[in-house]
Formats: structure tokens, C-alpha cells, sequence
């Protein structure tokens, strides 16, 4: 059995805890906020669970094997570290950390001590994402040639981080874990229409050693709310339409056709258009499959998914591309 301790019960924490405490492997013993009337509900709900408006008595309870982190960004290396120093596993929302040296810290912090980090890049953990990346791997789509993404709606302004950090990562996390390879160059634009605000409104492209490439548009201005992905190969194009009830990922037997292919000049283009296919997507909860992935990464050894060093990637790519907005889309290369 894991005891967790959860840090902030504000809009993610309640999510985190119920399905810590559903799972058969793990107990929520300690629940912390800042917030007492946060605190209150959650003792409403969840009349064992104690509450405490300090967070050190999570990390100095010797029954609390892991600590999870659901606070703003610039609070995730603090309290990371010093769960870590605590003796403590640690699962904290996404992103990572502020800085790539603060993620640097925890994953050597982490492997000195023999403990795990989970970033939670809840994306990677959806049905319909991993359907994606069984047809990616089995080569259904053929030659992939693009991802294209649509991520926006009017709000959830954030304080401490602007659109890329909110919604572009989620992004980032999708194609580093259905394709497996690294972006060799980025370039973003954003641009704050509040006073005083991070970028609400930003353009992402990221390219790659082959023809593949990818686009994400990240939104906090939108009349609708959009969360929609497309990928295109030379076999197979699918859609990903998150906000879908029925069918959320649509296959299509549609693409191209060259002939005359070996003179340029003498090629022809035509189109194929064939069936539409909406596979099966289990509906369990992503944060249940991923609360059991940290629990089974913690009894095994293994390394989660989304490790920490997977997070650090995506807080490197994150600070990439708030680099290149600061220097009007400049592309910058990934190392």
C-alpha cells in the first residue's frame, strides 16, 4: 500500500485525490493548502484524510511514502526538493520545473537517493492517445509527414506562466511520446493582450531531421474551446478531437498519390479518399492508469513514462520556445 501526501487541493488536487484513494494500491493520509476553506472540503469529502495548512507535516510524517505537488509552477522545485530530501516519491504536475537547472537538480537529487519522479503529462496517459501511438508503432500512417494542433479557449488565465507553459506542453508530451524523437530546431511568436499578463495567444513550430513536422496554436482568446490534433502520413491521416463524447479519434484511409515519381516534372498528383474508422477507445480514467503506472514504477524500479527526465526534455523545449518569442520567432536549435 502507497500513503501519499498531497500539497494543494485547489483546482487539480481534488482530481489527484480521488483517484489516489480509489485505487486498491494506495491512501491519501495528509491533504495540505493554504486555503482553509479548500482544506474544509476536503475533509467533507474525505472525512480520514487529515488536513494541515503546513506542508511540512507531509514531508515529516514517516508514514507518507510519496508527496504529490499540485501548486503553481514556480512552487514545483521547492517542494520537490525537499521531498525528495524527505525520503519521499514525487509526483508533480506538469511542467516540471521553471528552469532546466531546477529539473537538473531533482533527477540527480532523485538518483542519489533511489527514488521516483512522475511528471503528470495526464495526455500520455488517455485511451485515445495511446490507440495513436499502438498505430504509429505497428506503421499504420506510413511516412508521418505532419502534426497539427488546435489547443485553445477563452481563459484559464494563469498567473505565473503564459499559454506555451499552460497548453503548448501538453503538445510537447504528445509527440515526444507517439513519435520518440527529438526536435532539432523550434520557433514560436506569442503575444499578452492584458496588461501586465504572460503571452495569451502563441504559435508554435517545431522541426525535425526528416520531412516530418510539427505546429501547435495555443489560445487563451478563443470564442470556443478547441482541443483538436491532426496527423497526417502518407497511409493513414487521423483526427483527435479530445472534446468528442462518442468517437474522439478518427482514422482516415485518405492521402495522396504520385505517379511518375522518378521525373519530378512528370509527376502527377492525385487523391485517394477511402473509409472513415473510429476505433474503440477504453474509457477508463487517464489519472487512474496513470496513479497505477506510479505505483507499479515504484514496487518494480521501473521508470515512468513520464519520468522526470521526460519532463525536464519539455521544460527544455518550453524555455526554447519563450526564448524565441522574446526574439520575434527567431528559430533556435535544439540540443
Amino acid at each position: 500500500m502507497l500513503n501519499a501526501g498531497v500539497i494543494g487541493y485547489g483546482y487539480w488536487g481534488p482530481n489527484l485525490v480521488r483517484n489516489f484513494m480509489e485505487c486498491e494500491k494506495s491512501l491519501v493520509l495528509k491533504v495540505s493548502d493554504l486555503d482553509p476553506a479548500r482544506l474544509a472540503l476536503c475533509k467533507s469529502r474525505y472525512p480520514s484524510i487529515q488536513t494541515t495548512g503546513d506542508y511540512r507535516e507531509i514531508l515529516n510524517d514517516p508514514a507518507i511514502d510519496a508527496v504529490v505537488i499540485a501548486t503553481p509552477v514556480g512552487t514545483h522545485y521547492p517542494l520537490a526538493l525537499e521531498a525528495l530530501q524527505a525520503g519521499k516519491h514525487v509526483w508533480v504536475e506538469k511542467p516540471f520545473t521553471s528552469t532546466v537547472e531546477q529539473g537538473e537538480t531533482l533527477l540527480n537529487e532523485a538518483e542519489k537517493r533511489g527514488l521516483k519522479i512522475i511528471v503528470d503529462h495526464t495526455f500520455i496517459y488517455t485511451g485515445a492517445v495511446k490507440k495513436i501511438k499502438s498505430l504509429v508503432d505497428e506503421g499504420a500512417f506510413g511516412n508521418i509527414y505532419y502534426y497539427d494542433s488546435v489547443r485553445i479557449n477563452l481563459g484559464l488565465f494563469q498567473q505565473d506562466v503564459d499559454v506555451l507553459w499552460d497548453l503548448a506542453v501538453h503538445d510537447f508530451s504528445i509527440l515526444h511520446y507517439l513519435f520518440g524523437k527529438k526536435p532539432t530546431g523550434i520557433s514560436a511568436i506569442g503575444k499578452s493582450h492584458v496588461a501586465g499578463k504572460p503571452e495569451n495567444t502563441a504559435f508554435v513550430s517545431l522541426m525535425y531531421d526528416d520531412n516530418f513536422i510539427a505546429h501547435i496554436n495555443a489560445n487563451w482568446l478563443s470564442p470556443v474551446k478547441v482541443r483538436q490534433i491532426l496527423i497526417g502520413g502518407d497511409k493513414k491521416m487521423a483526427v483527435f478531437n479530445d472534446l468528442e463524447q462518442a468517437e474522439k479519434l478518427k482514422i482516415y484511409d485518405s492521402g495522396l498519390v504520385l505517379d511518375n515519381q522518378e521525373d519530378i516534372r512528370e509527376t502527377m498528383i492525385g487523391y485517394r479518399t477511402g473509409d472513415m474508422l473510429a476505433p474503440k477507445i477504453p474509457t477508463t480514467e487517464a489519472l487512474k492508469d496513470e496513479v497505477e503506472h506510479f505505483i507499479h514504477c515504484i514496487d518494480t524500479g521501473e521508470e515512468p513514462i513520464t519520468s522526470g527526465a521526460m519532463g525536464l526534455e519539455m521544460v527544455r523545449l518550453l524555455c526554447l520556445a519563450s526564448e524565441s518569442i522574446k526574439q520575434q520567432g527567431a528559430p533556435l536549435e535544439v540540443k
